[in-house]
């Protein structure tokens, strides 16, 4: 009996592995998830930031203003008589001494006047000459009987009118005199012509303004400050003065008139502070820069990059220490500094304000703490 020979297809071996590889994964595989089953919740990593530790610090902020320097006192110049100005001796930023002649009227009517004057005065003087003799004569009459007594008495009455007539003239010759030497504009104090509002040619009346001079002696940094910095004025009075084109050029002052009544077109109000010393550089005009200092007070201090932008005001985040979660807190700033922020309102002493890591915060987060510290000025 023959033997019967097996042939294996080479397909039927391929076909029995892949069906053992198929049964094997199906074996590995989880089973499927039923309908209604909920989906396996991942639990995120707390998010890593860094917080610092509100305490209330010590704060003195500057204040710091742009003026300019006047003179203490200021002198407005005019004619004590009325006419038509002749010469103009001084230009604005002259300097001038008290007797030094600045401006000359026309003295033709003055001096007609004078003339006038003096020309009563020789005539009463002439008279009086004759009265005299008259008396004197009517005097050695009476003495020896040659005369009668009103006759005596006529002759001493007209000495005494002409000797008043005289004294009359004097007095009109000094007041001529007088109105004549006011044809000659003098400042009368020591100073610096600041401006001026006359020509040669124009007809003045007396008592017209028409120099403007600031005298000579202590000066003002005038400075033009807003009404609201005023209502919490500085703990001081005392003002640090810089030379805006040179900040070595330094002084310091005493604030010493605030103007009672606030500028309409600007809302500001004028301070005028008194120089103890004013170095030569600080020329009348010069532009200077005050310093003062508020009176120090508590607030919160944080670095700058502790705050945060939330609906559409400033705010910080802080966590809660015992639920390890933060949320966004509005807060109200009193003053920025180069890099800190100071609170006026909004964080408590002990509460932990998030100064890194705040990026991709959001409210209720649970954050990790990576380093907490204590919040310095």
């Amino acid at each position: 009996m023959m033997g019967r020979t097996t042939v294996r297809r080479p397909g039927c071996g391929i076909a029995a592995l892949g069906i053992a590889v198929s049964s094997a994964l199906l074996a590995a595989a989880p089973p499927a998830r039923a309908a209604g089953d909920a989906p396996a919740q991942r639990t995120p990593a707390p998010a890593l930031v860094r917080t610092v530790v509100a305490k209330p610090s010590t704060i003195s902020s500057d204040l710091i203003f742009t003026g300019d320097i006047q003179a203490q006192s200021q002198v407005n110049v005019a004619f004590r008589t009325n006419g038509k100005i002749a010469r103009r001796l001084v230009e604005v930023g002259d300097h001038v001494s008290a007797d030094q002649v600045l401006a000359r009227l026309d003295p033709q009517e003055q001096r007609a006047n004078l003339n006038n004057a003096q020309a009563a005065l020789t005539s009463a003087e002439a008279l009086l000459t004759q009265a005299k003799l008259s008396f004197k004569r009517q005097e050695q009459l009476l003495a020896s009987g040659y005369t009668t007594r009103p006759s005596y008495d006529d002759a001493e009455q007209q000495l005494r009118t002409t000797q008043a007539a005289v004294d009359s003239a004097k007095a009109a010759l000094g007041s001529a005199e007088e109105q004549y030497s006011y044809t000659d504009l003098k400042a009368g104090v020591n100073g610096i012509v600041l401006s001026r509002t006359f020509e040669v040619g124009q007809v003045v009346q007396a008592g017209q303004v028409v120099l403007a001079m600031a005298e000579d002696g202590p000066r003002d940094a005038v400075f033009n400050i807003f009404e609201a910095v005023l209502a919490a004025p500085p703990g001081g009075k005392t003002v640090e003065v810089t030379l805006q084109a040179d900040p070595r050029v330094r002084t310091v002052g005493q604030v010493r008139e605030i103007s009672p009544s606030v500028d309409a077109a600007s809302g500001t109000v004028r301070v005028k502070v008194g120089l103890e010393t004013t170095p030569p550089a600080m020329s009348l005009g010069a532009v200077v820069i005050g310093t003062g200092r508020f009176r120090p007070r508590q607030a919160i201090v944080l670095p700058w990059s502790a705050l945060y932008r939330w609906e559409n005001g400033p705010a910080v985040w802080v966590r809660d220490t015992g639920a390890g979660t933060v949320a966004p807190r509005p807060v109200v700033i009193e003053r920025y500094g180069s890099d800190t922020i100071a609170l006026k309102g909004g964080v408590k002493p002990g509460e932990e304000v998030v100064v890194a890591g705040i990026q991709l915060l959001r409210p209720g987060q649970k954050v990790a703490v990576a380093e907490t510290v204590e919040a310095t000025p």
